[in-house]
């Protein structure tokens, strides 16, 4: 999996690599049981503090998406949502969605948006198998 970060980005460096891995996982370019760089070494591969990975790794496994393990390292390891997953994922699409509304964009543009990514993922995952 190729991650980037954009070093003069607003969103923190933590967030842009466990957004990516979520990316990653939704297009299939990260599967179920692949193992990750560990902090040290991704964190030496972009230059950064091997703390600001740690915690992207650590939200990752708070969110039941990777295992951390002192041996094997960071292994993807997909657990099924429990019901607060939704009720806390509805909460952030609502924020999502106010703020497009508030922008000025309508819910044609927004359902088109939500419908391009979503076939983006997948045809991004078709094309990996």
């Amino acid at each position: 999996m190729f991650l980037s970060l954009e070093l003069e980005s607003e969103t923190p460096l933590y967030m842009q690599i466990r957004d990516q891995i979520i990316e990653g996982l939704a297009c299939g370019e990260l599967q179920d049981g692949e193992s990750l760089p560990s902090t040290r070494q991704l964190a030496m591969d972009f230059g950064i503090n091997f703390h600001t990975v740690n915690k992207a790794y650590d939200m990752l496994r708070q969110e039941g998406i990777l295992r951390l393990n002192r041996k094997t390292g960071a292994i993807v390891s997909l657990t099924h949502a429990d019901p607060s997953f939704a009720l806390a994922w509805t909460a952030r699409l609502r924020v999502l969605l106010a703020e497009a509304h508030v922008k000025g964009m309508s819910s044609g543009i927004i359902d088109h948006a939500i419908r391009g990514i979503m076939a983006s993922f997948q045809s991004q995952k078709e094309g990996e198998q």
